[in-house]
């Protein structure tokens, strides 16, 4: 890719991972603006996003995002319930804020409410969800980066990022990226060097899922105490068992003092025979 650096080019398994899910799969619909980034359109009417233009991209906004010296000053906003668990990971991961859920109207331009914010830059994971953002944004002059899907609108949008919007794994996999070179450019994390953080964690779940996999873990330590009891009480029943002999060998011998005891009551009973 000539627009970027070659140190920025991605690697075979950065494509694999955009391919893997599924975040080329446009919409069947194309917005005019979002034209330049198909590569083509399949039989059944679904738009092939290109790869190469989502990682320049995705490169661009992430050496934006680095060139703002506080990353508090970034806020990141998904009010769908896909992009929510991607946004508090990216923000914990970076440093920036994040709000997931419904935006509340005003936050950006009237600083009466209660979470009015000031950001230098926002990033959103959906452009026709997150329209009330942008366009509070647009008001009080702040650049916006969107990953938007091919019939995604682009007004008041700065930088599209093409991507999927519409898919869990490849919303995620699109802010795991972003996060990933973003600490990367800031010199957090060498290029060497892979990132120890999973991209299963920017994936959305459903709390069905949470709750099976909670039950999971309790269930586990449970099972391992109940077969560290058994095997204790086996081996302190065996221990037992040799006491028993001891115990038995004990009564034999206290046995004789008892015989004597009834030889004496007999004596001094006075009875003849």
């Amino acid at each position: 890719m000539s627009h970027i650096p070659a140190c920025l080019n991605p690697t075979e398994e950065d494509i694999q991972l955009l391919l893997s899910a599924k975040a080329h799969l446009g919409a069947q619909n194309v917005d005019t603006h979002m034209l330049p980034y198909v590569y083509q359109r399949r039989d059944d009417g679904i738009n092939i996003i290109n790869v190469v233009k989502t990682w320049e991209k995705l490169v661009l906004a992430a050496r934006v995002i680095a060139a703002i010296e506080d990353p508090q000053d970034v806020c990141v906003i998904s009010s769908r319930s896909f992009g929510q668990r991607a946004v508090l990971k990216y923000g914990i991961h970076t440093g920036a804020q994040g709000l997931a859920g419904r935006f509340t109207p005003g936050n950006f331009t009237n600083y009466i409410t209660r979470k009015f914010k000031e950001p230098r830059l926002i990033v959103v994971a959906d452009p026709r969800e997150d329209s009330q953002a942008i366009r509070e944004a647009s008001y009080v002059n702040i650049p916006v980066i969107a990953f938007c899907n091919t019939d995604s609108p682009l007004e008041h949008v700065d930088i599209a990022i093409p991507l999927n919007n519409s898919s869990k794994h490849a919303i995620g996999l699109g802010f795991w990226l972003l996060a990933r070179e973003v600490l990367r450019l800031r010199g957090t994390l060498s290029r060497k060097e892979s990132w120890d953080i999973m991209v299963d964690l920017y994936f959305f779940r459903e709390a069905e899922e949470v709750e099976k996999d909670q039950e999971a873990i309790t269930e586990k330590p449970a099972e391992g105490n109940w077969e560290q009891t058994t095997e204790g009480a086996d081996a302190a029943a065996l221990a037992n068992a040799g006491n028993w002999e001891t115990t038995e060998g004990d009564w034999a011998e206290g046995a004789a003092p008892a015989a004597d005891w009834a030889a004496e009551g007999a004596a001094n009973s006075g009875w003849t025979a």
